[in-house]
């Protein structure tokens, strides 16, 4: 398997972890569509592969590749992004232990972590973006502090090397889903991070055709723990879906600058509209975090949400677009609008909904990579419909 210490991370995408096929030459790594793998003994395998669920080639090449992407150890694969989640639950935690984590989270996730309260595992939602609050939440001794940044969908930006220090301090691990990022904007373990978690369907498969999750860590031991969880569980990416992250972590790099460039023209364009009440996008010079994201991150990356001002503005603004698909998830080469209230975060309590702002007159927008014209002039259309 190669590696590439020294190399810039367009070359990590392309090569880290693969190499051309040695018995036909086949420059990209193949689709092992295999259960399972003939040994040359009892207990003698091959390239250590036994069993498809405890290790697959395509699958070992894909969790090397997004290693490598996030400066990380190891990585491991799942078949969803909540998948992955669950997997550094199960990982890491035992009954009656605390998870401190942002108070604006994916819903999935809080739905997650609400199901996981029945087996005695205590959960304190909380401003991450509050050193303070952080500090308070983790001194009765915390075993985790699971953080977004950027929020979904508010767009707030947590300062990771501080939560680090001090989830470190209180004997805590600090967990980063770092999906609306990427790795090509920030690497969370570079910041001090134990574990990244993403939900690789989104910017890193980047093409909306395939589901799958990840979990990158910096220590050894947290890898073996994961893959104990991956070979007991089998919680598992197929083969395909595998080769189709391949194929897509080759390209991050360069479909992450037009997503950035073009939501952060779009961002100027919704700043400046009378009909918008309010744009959240870090890339904002007026955003409360923007000096932080300057710092930590490589750019601002391809998710907006705007306040309109009332909910009938919201859903009719997402009923009025052409080129903005009407859909949930993100990420992909093609834009979309949500309202996220009613989609993707429905399962929040209402009352933890309006306690964190995320009222139903937001609009989230996952910006394409379409030319930046058409989709200023799409949204342009839609909000003379206002």
């Amino acid at each position: 398997m190669q590696t590439f210490p020294r190399a810039g991370f367009g070359t990590l995408a392309v090569h880290a972890g693969q190499e051309p096929e040695p018995r036909s030459g086949a420059i990209m790594t193949p689709i092992y569509q295999t259960s399972t793998y003939v040994q040359d003994g009892v207990g003698e395998t091959r390239d250590g592969h036994e069993y498809a669920r405890v290790s697959n080639p395509t699958r070992t090449a894909l969790e090397a590749n997004l290693a490598a992407l996030e400066a990380g150890t190891a990585g491991r694969c799942f078949a969803s992004g909540l998948a992955a989640t669950e997997a550094v639950l199960k990982a890491t935690l035992s009954g009656g232990e605390r998870v401190v984590c942002g108070d604006n989270l994916y819903g999935g996730s809080e739905r997650l972590f609400r199901f996981w309260e029945r087996f005695g595992v205590e959960f304190e939602f909380i401003d991450t973006g509050d050193p303070d609050e952080v500090r308070r939440a983790l001194s009765p001794g915390a075993r985790l502090l699971f953080l977004e940044t950027p929020t979904n969908p508010l767009m707030r930006i947590t300062d990771i090397e501080a939560c680090a220090r001090a989830a470190h301090e209180a004997g805590a691990l600090l967990v980063v889903d770092n999906t609306f990022a990427t790795p090509w904007l920030q690497r969370p373990l570079e910041l001090g991070a134990d574990i990244v978690v993403h939900s690789t369907t989104k910017y890193l498969g980047g093409h909306s055709d395939l589901i799958g999750g990840a979990v990158i860590v910096a220590s050894p031991a947290l890898d073996e723990a994961l893959g104990w969880q991956q070979m007991a569980t089998g919680a598992i990416p197929g083969p395909m879906d595998c080769f189709l992250l391949l194929r897509s972590t080759k390209t991050l790099h360069v479909r992450m600058r037009t997503h950035c460039d073009n939501a952060s023209r779009l961002a100027c364009f919704l700043d400046e509209h009378p009909e918008v009440e309010r744009v959240l996008y870090p890339g904002l010079p007026e955003h409360p975090q923007h000096e932080l994201a300057r710092r930590q991150m490589r750019g601002f990356g391809g998710m907006i949400t705007l306040d309109l001002g009332s909910p009938e503005r919201a859903l009719k603004l997402a009923g009025a677009t052409r080129l903005f698909a009407l859909a949930e998830s993100l990420g992909g080469v093609e834009s979309l609008i949500s309202v996220p209230a009613r989609m993707t975060h429905a399962s929040v309590p209402p009352d933890r909904r309006e306690k964190m702002g995320l009222t139903e007159s937001l609009v989230r927008l996952s910006v394409g990579i379409e030319d930046p014209d058409d989709l200023v002039a799409d949204l342009a259309a839609g909000l003379a419909a206002l």
